[in-house]
């Protein structure tokens, strides 16, 4: 029903910036919540940054005056803005989007992030 598709990740030294980049595309119902989620290795995923339908936006804390979310307008594109990177944020981010009526999650395949020291 929903494909995400991701875009964007690299390999950047500390310091540096990425931008990446999810493209939504089939049928999109509305839309609950879409963000992104990242895990490193031997690590659980967590969130890192979402916008709720309302609007409201949430950071985690470690990426807080570093990453920046947004969403166009349709909702068809979700952009997660990295700066300062530092090693700790290494690992493969996803996008993802929550449906509103069903709590159904659709998750992309990932792209991989690196920051070297």
């Amino acid at each position: 029903q929903v494909q995400l598709v991701e875009s964007g990740g690299g390999l950047v030294q500390a310091g540096g910036s990425l931008t990446l980049s999810c493209k939504a595309s089939g049928i999109i119902p509305s839309i609950n919540a879409m963000g992104w989620y990242r895990q490193a290795p031997g690590k659980q995923r967590e969130l890192v940054a979402d916008i709720k339908n309302g609007g409201n936006l949430d950071y985690a804390d470690s990426v807080k005056g570093r990453f920046t979310i947004s969403r166009d307008n349709a909702k068809t594109t979700l952009a997660l803005q990295m700066n300062n990177l530092k090693p700790e944020d290494t690992g493969v981010y996803y996008c993802h989007l929550q449906t509103w009526y069903s709590g159904v999650d659709y998750w992309g395949q990932g792209t991989q992030v690196t920051v070297s020291s």
